[in-house]
């Protein structure tokens, strides 16, 4: 044994998705990188808006002694204020810097509330459908992840919320927009969401924290809106980050707030800035953190994402394919035409296309397809849906 079994067991759990990368590698070698539909992976392919070049320009040109040394763990006060404000504007809260703590992406904000707030064998409850690697954050802090369903168009099912939720339930995970359905609760769902939240407080003596992860919250169409969480429940937490919405998915650079009406607000912040630094993330990186005071209201041009969601709509409509359109994220989430969701990613492999299988998202029955891909790649796949689908069909 060279390497731990928690590791390997997970390795080994995840190898249909090591798999599928490597046959992506294989197919790109045989017939060409151009010649190969890879909708797999996530990763933004709309560059930075403009402001944000700038910004790190003049972030990167400033000699101020000490500006690449220590701050405090929780970021520069500064930047802080400038994101609270932005916050206090969205969430209808008056937000301060003190109720921020910036992150290394929404991946590493996700672990310090993990850290700070789970006791060993506590439950983290999501929706499922969920992003894949939420198990695994709960793990690392000796968490214990246990899912839901939703319900229609993947909505949130309050009923079956309720029932999972027991004593040793510590949070309750949300994803809106959602990867991999596209979906956006409503504020009617959120609401309902946290009187459940604060009956099952009260019943079991006991806080259970909402924490909504919302890196998505600007890549929404056709006019959708993503309800704030803090007024629907005080005992709330956001995390998010800005590899989406400004494409800096590399800059690893994202922030937790914590609602400022929680009752141990301070405890709380205290705990997951501790977190920050123990975990070894130290602080947030300096010079994207830097930046972020002149990119407040700035985004992508999502409407180049929603031509894309478009595309891939209308042409897998017309190849009979069956979904629910997105409201929000740059993801489809596409019922499989076989019961087998990994035999049909298989399948559409043959074809030159890359999926990822809806299992891999407790999701089985369905498959991921991102859509933040160059707008030829989602036109001369089209062919090759059709093809799988026939296939499918028998």
């Amino acid at each position: 044994m060279t390497i731990a079994r928690k590791i390997e067991k997970t390795i080994e759990t995840s190898s249909w998705i090591r798999k599928m990368f490597e046959a992506g590698a294989r197919l790109k070698a045989e017939h060409g990188a151009d010649n190969v539909f890879d909708f797999s992976l996530g990763n933004p392919n709309l560059e930075p808006p403009e402001a944000f070049q700038n910004a790190l320009l003049q972030a990167a040109s400033d000699r101020t002694p000490g500006l690449h040394g220590y701050m405090p763990n929780a970021g520069y006060p500064h930047v802080r204020a400038a994101v609270a404000e932005s916050v206090s504007a969205y969430q209808g809260r008056a937000v301060t810097a003190d109720d921020i703590i910036m992150t290394c992406g929404a991946a590493g904000g996700l672990n310090i509330v993990c850290k700070a707030v789970l006791n060993p064998g506590e439950e983290v409850l999501v929706p499922a459908p969920y992003f894949v690697e939420y198990g695994a954050y709960a793990d690392n802090h000796g968490g214990v992840l246990k899912t839901v369903p939703t319900g229609a168009g993947f909505s949130l099912d309050l009923a079956a919320l309720a029932a999972g939720i027991t004593e040793k339930t510590r949070m309750v995970w949300i994803n809106s927009p959602n990867n991999p359905t596209g979906a956006v609760y409503t504020r009617e769902e959120l609401a309902g969401l946290g009187e459940l939240l604060r009956e099952k407080s009260k019943e079991l003596d006991r806080t259970i924290y909402l924490v909504s992860d919302e890196p998505y919250t600007r890549i929404v169409f056709d006019g959708t809106e993503v309800p704030p969480v803090f007024q629907c429940y005080a005992e709330s937490i956001v995390v998010t980050s800005h590899s989406k919405d400004l494409s800096l998915a590399g800059e690893r650079i994202g922030y937790v707030t914590v609602n400022p009406d929680a009752q141990y607000r301070n405890q709380l912040v205290g705990a997951m800035t501790l977190a920050n630094r123990i975990l070894g993330f130290v602080n947030a990186p300096a010079m994207i953190q830097r930046v972020l005071p002149e990119l407040q209201g700035a985004s992508v041009d999502v409407g180049a994402y929603k031509r894309k969601r478009d595309l891939f709509v209308e042409g897998l409509k017309s190849a009979g394919y069956e979904f629910d359109s997105p409201r929000g994220t740059f993801y489809l989430f596409v019922k499989s035409p076989v019961k087998d969701d990994v035999e049909f990613v298989q399948m559409l492999q043959e074809e030159l296309i890359l999926a990822v299988p809806g299992s891999g998202f407790g999701g089985p029955g369905y498959f991921r397809l991102a859509f933040c891909v160059e707008d030829r790649a989602i036109t001369a796949s089209m062919p090759g849906f059709a093809r799988a689908m026939t296939r499918a069909r028998g």
